[in-house]
């Protein structure tokens, strides 16, 4: 006999029906799997066969073939074992074929038939409506996030037993309601610092709150000890709350790299990364023989951090140039090119040197060509997409034992929406979004710039010798500062106080440093 049953298999970011064909004849005793498959994919034969037998049914001694169409798309994974396993026993006359209809299979077997979680589930699910399918049938584990996804019916099962029994009509099958309120509350008190926590450093809470108010990348340079880290870790608490259609964009492709969430399955505030200096170009950007999401994917729709950037790899840094231009990344690779998400808010923290103190040279062990080697680590054209530079000054005994409390994350997020809320009324029916997305040209309509400002800003650009890419960044923080006092024009203050923060410029840091 002859059996299909439906699954999806993952590429890149996106889901693609797969097809899982068995047939059982008579013949020489034999288990064959066809159909463009990776190693662990020709290994379910062998968990199938033992998971089978674990739970009562013996395989016949006859000729078995399986097929995961379509055969010029290359299968890789361990969530096809559930599907090729159903295949096979209806192909068999074990269970019903009329209960495959519209019924779409994903999971891994153990040798005991116990079935364990596989990623992309919450992907898979989303497009299962396309695949013709209205009921889906996964692991137990994957179940909270399978069920986030509206228009199709999840089913958990904890084992090979559950589901053959259900096909058989004896028993139903595990469902759940998800509740996004309650998630949120719970992800928030896990997992969100309060900015109230930061003593002082006004400076760098400023910055903070202008970079996320107009989703500009931060740059923070100070001495060792001075709080950014932990001003870092704390901007996702401050970033306005995600929308439901934000978190299943994000909660996809956390669950396509296996890190959703398993109680949860499904993220309900802003994602923080924050990868080692020693994370490798394709970790960052993502890749691999079959790519998945890399760090700046991951970040998607939140905040990437980069702790001590100077320590990073050139080759590293320069794979960000193109996503913090463009929103993503593409990969190419010998089976196609391969596009992901990574539209993040990038903050980066540095030392001015390698031990932490310079200009101080009562404290610094560098020499002034140690100093320049160390900035070289970072290119100009990166430094450029880097809207704010702040400097964190050390921190003073009053600062650290003092018992006054910053202000909370709660109460700078209100500034903060209210001032996204106004580009979003400026941006409506535009491309843009937030002001960091301008080019220069739409900057300087939407800064609407009066006698005194042009003036001022002439005046900068001459003195500070700036770049186009510079000029466009100082006034869409101006942007961004006006949104923030409520201006619909930008005034000089606003402009004098973006041209403090402006993005770091090595050549002449370095003259001012003495180098």
């Amino acid at each position: 006999m002859f059996s299909t049953v439906i699954t999806a298999a993952i590429c890149g970011v996106e889901a693609r029906k797969v097809t899982a064909e068995a047939d059982v004849s008579d013949g020489m005793p034999l288990f064959s799997m066809v159909g463009f498959l990776a190693s662990e994919v020709r290994e379910a034969q062998d968990r199938v066969r033992a998971a089978m037998r674990n739970t009562g049914i013996v395989l016949p001694p006859k000729r078995i073939t399986v097929n995961l169409a379509p055969a010029d798309l290359r299968k890789s994974g361990s969530g096809y074992d559930l599907p090729i396993c159903v295949s096979i026993l209806s192909a068999m006359g074990l269970v019903d074929p009329r209960r495959l209809d519209g019924c779409m299979m994903i999971g891994e077997l153990s040798l005991n038939g116990k079935l364990r979680r596989v990623r992309g589930v919450l992907e898979m699910l989303q497009n299962a409506e396309s695949f013709g399918c209205e009921t889906c049938i996964v692991p137990m584990p994957n179940l909270p996030e399978a069920s986030v996804v509206s228009g199709v019916r999840a089913l958990g099962a904890e084992n090979l037993g559950e589901v053959i029994g259900y096909l058989r009509g004896e028993f139903p099958l595990a469902q759940m309601e998800t509740d996004p309120d309650r998630i949120r509350r719970i992800q928030e008190e896990r997992d969100l610092p309060d900015f109230q926590d930061v003593k002082g450093q006004p400076a760098m809470r400023r910055a903070a709150e202008i970079a996320v108010s107009g989703l500009h990348n931060l740059l923070m340079i100070g001495p060792p000890g001075s709080g950014k880290t932990m001003v870092a870790k704390r901007l996702p608490s401050i970033l306005p709350r995600p929308s439901l259609e934000e978190s299943l964009e994000v909660s996809r492709i956390h669950s396509i790299a296996g890190e959703l969430p398993e109680e949860e399955g499904l993220l309900m505030i802003r994602p923080f990364r924050s990868p080692h200096h020693t994370v490798s170009v394709s970790a960052m950007s993502g890749g691999g023989l079959v790519p998945r999401p890399g760090e700046v994917s991951l970040a998607h729709r939140g905040v990437l951090f980069l702790d001590e950037m100077p320590e990073f790899r050139s080759e590293t840094l320069e794979t960000l140039r193109q996503p913090l231009e463009d929103g993503r990344i593409q990969i190419s690779r010998l089976a196609g090119m391969y596009t992901f998400p990574a539209d993040f808010m990038l903050c980066a923290a540095m030392n001015p040197c390698k031990c932490g103190y310079f200009p101080d040279r009562n404290r610094c062990t560098c020499s002034r060509r140690d100093v320049r080697r160390y900035l070289d680590h970072i290119s100009q054209p990166l430094l450029d997409r880097i809207d704010l530079c702040v400097e964190a000054r050390e921190m003073s005994y009053d600062d650290i034992a003092g018992e006054a409390k910053g202000e909370s994350s709660e109460r700078i997020r209100e500034r903060v929406e209210k001032a996204r809320s106004i580009q979003e009324d400026r941006y409506r029916g535009t491309k843009y979004r937030y002001n960091s997305d301008l080019d220069t040209e739409s900057a300087i309509r939407y800064a609407r710039l009066g006698e005194g400002e042009e003036a001022l800003l002439r005046s900068v650009f001459e003195k500070l010798h700036l770049t186009g890419r510079s000029y466009a960044g100082i006034l869409k923080v101006a942007r961004t500062i006006a949104d923030l006092a409520g201006s619909e024009t930008v005034q000089q203050l606003h402009i004098s106080e973006a041209v403090s923060y402006r993005a770091l410029d090595k050549h002449y840091w370095g003259e001012a440093a003495g180098l």
